[in-house]
């Protein structure tokens, strides 16, 4: 499943094809909106940071080394700009519908991990999927898989 999850939303045939600056923008985009999510509920929990991680090694198949830079990169953004709408633009500009379920999906994950789910946190996932084409039943599905990973259900 990891696998299927891995193609789909990162079609590594695209994302070489953007090269490597394109890549790099398109990791740091996905960690910075991850971690816009994780900050939303007024602390960045380790449990989060580490959820954050493994989803950006894992999806992107990413050393731990790159890993570290990429969201070392997406803290400093995220620092200097709460504008989702920035990181949303590289993002959809590279992912089909299915990959941009799968970032919605991203999202939930990241929310749930720490066993809560805040009003805030929620609101930036209705937003992101207002600004997608994931319909609202979609984004529940993704939601309740989400809260199921995490014991939530």
């Amino acid at each position: 499943m990891i696998e299927r999850l891995k193609s789909l939303l990162f079609d590594r045939e695209k994302t070489q094809a953007t090269g490597p600056k394109g890549q790099e923008d398109l990791h740091v985009a996905a960690a910075a909106l991850m971690l816009e999510a994780a900050h939303l509920d007024g602390s960045l929990d380790p449990v989060e940071k580490e959820r954050i991680q493994h989803i950006v090694s894992k999806r992107f198949d990413l050393s731990t080394e790159d890993t570290a830079a990429i969201i070392e990169n997406a803290e400093r953004k995220a620092r200097n700009s709460s504008d989702i709408y920035g990181y949303l633009r590289v993002l959809l500009s590279h992912f089909e519908h299915d990959q941009q379920v799968e970032l919605v999906e991203m999202l939930w994950d990241v929310i749930c991990v720490d066993g809560e789910i805040h009003d805030h946190e929620a609101n930036l996932v209705r937003r992101v999927t207002g600004m997608t084409g994931v319909s609202d039943r979609e984004s529940g599905a993704a939601k309740r898989r989400a809260m199921e990973r995490h014991g939530l259900t």
